[in-house]
């Protein structure tokens, strides 16, 4: 066979001059990601002080992720009864009883949507698997153009980098952003956002955060959520919901979940991605959950159908195993108030170290107001320390937090409390 002049300069690329193997790799021009790039510098720092905030997991008072003890203790019973196990595959959709108290546990019991049958719940792997499939349906199927939809998606400014980078996966590539967090006001600016969502295309998709918004901290208030409601139902902007801890940020299950409730109870369609690895301490075994609630029940076998195709071509059946240590502990009133008193101890202690860092500064004479701390929930707060300044932290102080200035609120503890407290005075107070 005779090659021409293209293929042989090519050829002589992958063999080499010796016939064996590429001298050069097809992933050459890889780079490091940004996202690990703070943890990349924490790593290599020496310093015997040195504080990793940009973490996602729950730490505890030791630094330490925290395992909950009802958690631990149901996986030991499940994993040990050997009768709980099948050699069969599980179903595309995951776990049924799974997939039905997740689905419980974010529209409530006594859901309309739930009751006339137009809900379809599907176990995912992890939170990114949920956000992911969600785009997957929505590329393929959108209104049924009969193309595949491109956009436009919008995320809130800031967004948690791979957000943007799930959608573009599918195809989607119009990706936008609407004004979130007021820097001066530190906390949510509604008047802006809802002049974003106005502009917004009809028939566009938004992704919205029900509750402890990542990596901010800062939630509208239900009467803010109305307004959000309303304006959404009234351009016929699609709700994507992200509810990645569901009690970590007020304690209460039902008030964070309560702006999807709200949207529901409008008679909106509506996603919903759920991740229960932060809530109930599943850091290695992620389990997820998408929500899709539907206008009418009769396209309802349809969806499913078309779910469970691209189920397959995605990661065929989830695990079961953790899913049922779950929705053990979903379906069982003991279990399910001894989860929530763990849960509401995470947050009381997560409100407790913004009190003490708020007090800390004040003591410390920190240039301006830090009521913002403790008026945000959940794991996350936006510190509303400016790119400079975060610089100063992890060059000078070997602090690191996120670029944006966001930090995990559970990563500072009664050991480096102070030390955090002083580095971050001397970062607003220093000259550059």
């Amino acid at each position: 066979m005779r090659l021409c002049g293209d293929c042989r300069a090519a050829e002589g690329v992958v063999h080499g001059k010796d016939g064996h193997g590429s001298q050069v790799s097809v992933f050459s021009t890889a780079a490091a990601a940004d996202a690990t790039a703070a943890l990349s510098s924490f790593n290599r720092d020496t310093h015997a002080s040195k504080v990793y905030l940009a973490g996602e997991e729950y730490l505890n008072d030791e630094g330490h992720t925290f395992v909950l003890p009802l958690v631990k203790k149901i996986k030991q019973q499940i994993f040990t009864d050997p009768t709980l196990f099948s050699e069969n595959y599980s179903s595309s959709l995951g776990l049924t009883e799974f997939t039905r108290r997740a689905t419980e546990l974010a529209l409530g019991t006594n859901s309309r949507a739930v009751l006339e049958n137009r809900v379809l719940g599907v176990q995912t792997v992890g939170f990114t698997g949920a956000v992911r499939l969600g785009a997957e349906l929505l590329r393929q199927h959108w209104y049924g153009i009969g193309a595949a939809w491109c956009g436009p998606v919008y995320l809130s400014s800031p967004f948690e980098a791979s957000l943007a980078s799930t959608f573009q996966a599918v195809g989607i590539q119009d990706v936008r952003q609407y004004y979130y967090w007021n820097d001066e006001q530190r906390g949510v600016g509604l008047e802006k956002l809802l002049e974003d969502l106005e502009r917004a295309p009809e028939q566009s998709v938004v992704v919205l955060s029900a509750s402890a918004h990542f990596p901010t901290g800062a939630d509208l208030s239900q009467k803010q959520w109305k307004v959000v409601g309303q304006l959404m139902m009234r351009r016929s902007l699609l709700p994507f919901f992200l509810l990645p801890a569901q009690g970590l940020c007020y304690g209460d299950l039902e008030r964070d979940a309560w702006p999807l409730q709200y949207f529901e109870s409008l008679g909106m369609e509506l996603l919903c991605a759920q991740s229960f690895s932060l809530c109930f301490g599943l850091y290695g075994e992620h389990v997820g959950h998408l929500l899709c609630v539907l206008r009418q029940n009769s396209i309802l076998l349809a969806v499913q159908s078309q779910v469970e195709k691209l189920v397959r071509a995605l990661w065929a059946q989830p695990s079961v195993g953790t899913a049922r240590v779950i929705a053990t502990v979903l379906s069982n009133p003991a279990h399910l108030s001894e989860w929530q008193d763990e849960v509401k101890h995470i947050v009381e202690r997560c409100m407790l170290i913004r009190e003490r860092l708020r007090e800390r500064l004040r003591i410390l004479g920190s240039p301006g107001c830090w009521d913002h701390l403790t008026q945000q929930g959940g794991l996350y707060s936006c510190t509303g320390l400016n790119g400079q300044q975060v610089q100063f932290l992890s060059k000078r102080r070997h602090i690191y937090l996120l670029p944006n200035g966001c930090l995990n609120v559970s990563a500072i503890n009664s050991h480096n409390l102070s030390y955090v407290a002083q580095s971050i005075h001397e970062a607003l107070t220093s000259p550059v």
